[in-house]
């Protein structure tokens, strides 16, 4: 007699890893296992990877699951992935060419070929999406100037999502939030733009067919079953972009609440039931099929805290101590007064995306004084990606017409109080911690449990699966004070040396390409 099946699984493959994780009906991890691969770098700037370490590690993962809590209990598996990489495959599904990642940077020149071939306005207005190096789109212009024998030779141009599930289900196909992100996607049609495809000469025929997240794209065949572990016939679910699905797995469906998920990017969105687009966030299909995901992206999240914490944190040789550089910052900090003496910090160190859509641009710090320490610039840290949220989700609440009431957090950097606290002071919105750290995962197993039928709907499974945990209040008297620097200070500052920081940019990284 066969087990129930009382299990979904959901698969994150992310930039550095595929990580699968069993969850049950009330949204607790049973069993997870973890399997990295390498990312290369075959020039500064360059991020590229092979296509066949994602299918080698899921399966691996895959197995590892299966053997921990049996195969026979397995209701569905749904993907969740590292957004905007794709890779060009042949009839079989086989790599022309490493794949290219979200990170990749090559492709500045060919976002300025953009804005004069169909210009960067209507672009947005047709993906979602303002001129970026990290969606898929400016890359395949390269790919067509430097490398066009690998566009003639590709069959299918995929992304993650629709790359891994040809290989379990044989089917070319992929769900609108997971092709979105890679800037070729009509939203308010649901399916690829043929007016964009048509003016920079790509072919249609190169890309899969797409349907709304949540649909049983199939089931996993023969040679897929050997490679996983798993039965011949579970269903694939389709699943949604990493941000998206995070933004499901902190239950963000419906107006009024926003996820922000603090990690090494600074990811946050809301939800809308109607297509919106502005300079303020880019869109993307949400996991709950036909809406959409305003968000907001900073590539510099705990990226720039940890750069900060590495290069310039207290060392102490030779001592043990309680608590680690971080804390020791943390606890410093804590002490200071909002604002942190005067010493004011735009987070660019990735460049920006939404709302200057600049990718020459870098970081600003200002206002320095004798006075300062290593703790009130890790302060300034903090705060500064906490008042350029509030400039992308400020644009989010008045494009939707929905005030946000509540933000939930996720990601290492929701472990630090102080973090969360200058967040809800910064925003005067009240925060909430999601009560797991793997809410992008989860996100990929409410989708199967929806579809597996455990649930009515996704939102339905969402309101079952996740929880929260402690809350942060916005102080009245120190929001005041933040509420000014944001908007006399804040908001002014980068458009008032964007020119000198571009142009700063484009000197030094034009002598470096030399």
């Amino acid at each position: 007699m066969s087990a129930a099946k009382d299990l979904v699984i959901g698969v994150d493959s992310s930039t550095t890893a595929v990580k699968a994780i069993a969850w049950d009906k009330q949204g607790k991890p049973v069993a997870q296992a973890r399997s990295s691969f390498e990312l290369v770098s075959p020039n500064p700037n360059w991020y590229e990877q092979n296509a066949e370490d994602w299918w080698t590690s899921l399966g691996s993962v895959l197995r590892s699951l299966a053997g921990q809590v049996g195969a026979d209990r397995i209701a569905a598996l749904c993907v969740t992935h590292q957004r905007e990489t794709f890779v060009p495959v042949d009839e079989k599904c086989q790599p022309i060419r490493n794949a290219m990642l979200w990170v990749d940077d090559r492709s500045r020149l060919q976002v300025e070929y953009l804005e004069k071939q169909v210009g960067n306005q209507r672009i947005q207005q047709i993906t979602g999406k303002g001129p970026s190096t990290k969606q898929s789109l400016p890359k395949i212009v390269w790919l067509q100037q430097h490398e066009p024998d690998v566009i003639r030779r590709a069959y299918k141009l995929l992304d993650v999502h629709a790359f891994l599930v040809y290989r379990l289900t044989g089917r070319w196909v992929t769900s609108t939030a997971s092709a979105d992100p890679m800037g070729l996607l009509d939203m308010e049609r649901g399916d690829w733009s043929t007016e964009l495809m048509g003016q920079l000469g790509i072919n249609p025929q190169q890309f899969v067919e797409v349907v709304p997240p949540g649909t049983v794209l199939g089931t996993i065949q023969g040679k897929a079953a050997e490679a996983t572990g798993l039965p011949v016939g579970t269903p694939v679910v389709a699943g949604a972009g990493d941000g998206q699905s995070a933004g499901l797995g902190a239950n963000i469906t419906k107006p009024g609440k926003a996820y922000l998920n603090l990690g090494t990017a600074m990811v946050s969105g809301a939800h809308s039931d109607h297509y919106v687009w502005s300079e303020y966030f880019r869109t993307l299909c949400s996991p709950v099929a036909g809406a959409f995901v305003p968000e907001e992206v900073l590539g510099g999240g705990t990226f720039t805290v940890n750069w900060f914490v590495e290069t310039f944190g207290p060392v102490v040789d030779g001592l043990k101590l309680s608590l680690s550089p971080e804390e020791l910052l943390e606890a410093a900090a804590a002490k200071l007064p909002p604002g942190a003496l005067g010493l004011m910090l735009v987070p660019y160190w990735n460049g920006v995306m939404p709302p200057y859509w600049d990718p020459a641009a870098t970081g600003i710090t200002v206002g320095w004084t004798g006075a300062h320490r290593r703790e009130h610039f890790y302060r300034a840290v903090l705060e500064g990606i906490a008042y350029e949220h509030r400039l992308a989700m400020d644009g989010v609440a008045k494009a939707t017409g929905t005030p946000i009431d509540e933000y939930i957090l996720m990601g290492g950097g929701s472990r630090s109080p102080l973090w969360c606290q200058i967040v809800a002071d910064v925003n005067g919105t009240k925060v909430t911690r999601a009560s797991t750290t793997e809410a992008t995962n989860l996100g990929a197993g409410i989708l199967a449990a929806a579809a597996a039928g455990w649930y009515p709907n996704v939102r339905n499974a969402a309101d079952a699966m996740t929880a929260t945990e402690r809350s942060f209040e916005p102080q009245e008297k120190t929001h005041k004070i933040y509420d000014r620097l944001f908007k006399e200070v804040y908001v002014g500052l980068f458009p008032a040396v964007q020119k000198y920081v571009d142009r700063l940019t484009e000197l030094t990284y034009d002598q470096e390409s030399e």
